[in-house]
């Protein structure tokens, strides 16, 4: 048997990007998640994946609308990581955002932005395994420092290397 906390030290000393997934929900209100289980999976079709837990209150809507913007997270989003990463509604008070348009909801600053329809969804234990076909990519023309998340703690890259 897996210890569960030695199982999440471990884990949790691997070094990973943030991510915000966001999509708009029927009442064109931003629904979202914080994920740092993201990858990239293909290129031809050009493919990404992240997994939610099926307890985020947001995978129901992610599914549903079967469309969302994957926001690689900058050094300076940290408070839209912890925003984006608690229950409840109105993760995006105080946020800025805008539609892009493809009509997803993009969170200013990120280091790029991934637009996706969903293609498949697996399952993965607690967690569903949610692939996207990419549709867009948004990049600043001066992308900022990538966000960084390891041993429970979010910081600018450089700051951890």
């Amino acid at each position: 048997m897996i210890d569960a906390t030695v199982y999440k030290h471990v884990l949790g000393s691997f070094p990973s990007g943030v991510t915000v997934i966001t999509t708009l929900d029927d009442d064109g209100a931003i629904v979202g998640l914080t994920a740092s289980a993201f990858s990239s999976l293909s290129m031809d079709p050009p493919l990404v994946l992240f997994c939610p837990n099926y307890s985020s209150e947001s995978y129901p809507v992610l599914i549903q609308k079967k469309r969302f913007a994957i926001h690689l997270l900058s050094g300076e989003q940290q408070a839209e990581a912890y925003a984006f990463a608690r229950k409840g509604k109105d993760k995006a008070a105080g946020i800025q955002w805008s539609l892009s348009e493809l009509g997803n909801p993009i969170l200013a600053g990120a280091t790029a932005v991934i637009e996706c329809e969903l293609w498949r969804e697996y399952e993965g234990g607690d967690h569903a395994i949610m692939v996207g076909k990419v549709q867009n990519l948004i990049v600043p023309a001066q992308a900022p420092q990538p966000l960084v998340y390891c041993h429970g703690k979010m910081a600018s890259l450089p700051a951890l290397a």
